[in-house]
């Protein structure tokens, strides 16, 4: 490559990994956006969360044990930091307790960063942030495409008679007309629900669902090949939940559910994405450290938001 982009991780030789500021993989910490392909936000707020709180300090978990990872990328052989000027973007100053006051810094950044072409990857924090970051980026390019891993499909329609929480936020976008659910795939539901029609009901609102029972007979293929077909060119963003995992990989989440995937099983899932999809935006959501022995949950976490990283880079190795 003859341009080297402007941000990256610092290099390896220069001090030993575990030293320095806490930043994603040891990114600069900029609120720039010129010359940026990608900014890593943290988005720590968790009082929208049903059951244990805590994420809050999923960013800062995260971020932490992110230093234990390597640049290069031995699955897809690319460095990806060769191809994204990448930053860490630092958190967001949202308002505990305050969620629609939270909503509205979300928004504003996003809209600012999607208008400068930058793609935003979300550290959260409870899963009630990703209608922020779908209010902004929709601003720009329009109602948004979903994929959607998670053991939950955050489509019921209140909590206690409370509209917004982080088992809410895609009902309340699609009822905003930000999300297109024609052209949007739930992956990974599974565990107990409150009504047995819930699944059904994701599906009537024109959801394509995949169920863990369901997933465990595709083939990483095959997955990326109906979720291409199904989000075609459209703006797309992708949400990840850290409970689609089974509890012994993520002990450190809010709302763990039995009977998840293998970490190596996730990761092939998510790596097996098609590079020609139009990404908009990324989140990883629901890292309780508070709870996670070892930071193995926060690791995974940070593996996955490296390998949304490596699928832009692939991106623009290939333009």
């Amino acid at each position: 490559m003859n341009n080297k982009p402007k941000f990256g991780p610092s290099h390896h030789s220069t001090a030993p990994r575990y030293t320095g500021i806490r930043t994603y993989m040891k990114l600069p910490n900029v609120q720039e956006t010129e010359d940026v392909d990608i900014a890593v936000v943290g988005l720590p707020f968790d009082t929208a969360a049903s059951y244990r709180s805590g994420t809050r300090f999923g960013p800062s978990g995260i971020r932490e044990i992110s230093m234990l990872l390597r640049p290069s990328n031995a699955f897809h052989k690319i460095n990806p930091f060769d191809y994204c000027s990448v930053i860490d973007y630092g958190d967001l100053p949202l308002i505990p307790g305050h969620i629609h006051d939270t909503y509205e810094v979300i928004r504003e950044n996003y809209r600012h960063l999607a208008e400068n072409n930058v793609i935003p990857i979300g550290l959260g924090g409870d899963h009630s942030i990703t209608l922020g970051e779908l209010r902004g980026l929709s601003e720009v390019y329009g109602p948004l495409s979903l994929i959607h891993f998670d053991a939950h499909g955050d489509t019921w329609d209140n909590y206690w008679g409370k509209k917004y929480t982080h088992g809410t936020p895609f009902r309340r976008a699609l009822e905003e007309d930000i999300l297109d659910p024609h052209s949007s795939i739930q992956i990974g539901l599974r565990g107990t629900v409150y009504d047995p029609s819930d699944v059904d009901e994701a599906k009537n609102m024109g959801f394509d669902v995949i169920t863990t029972d369901e997933l465990r007979k595709l083939t990483p293929t095959s997955l990326s090949e109906r979720v291409k077909n199904r989000v075609n060119n459209k703006p797309v963003f992708l949400t990840f939940d850290i409970d689609f995992f089974d509890p012994a990989y993520v002990p450190g989440t809010g709302t763990p559910e039995p009977g998840g995937l293998t970490s190596i099983e996730g990761l092939d899932f998510v790596r097996h994405l098609s590079k020609d999809l139009n990404f908009v935006g990324f989140d990883l959501v629901e890292v309780l450290p508070a709870l996670d022995h070892a930071e193995v949950t926060a690791q995974l976490g940070a593996s996955i938001v490296y390998e949304f990283i490596s699928l832009l880079a692939l991106q623009k190795r290939s333009k």
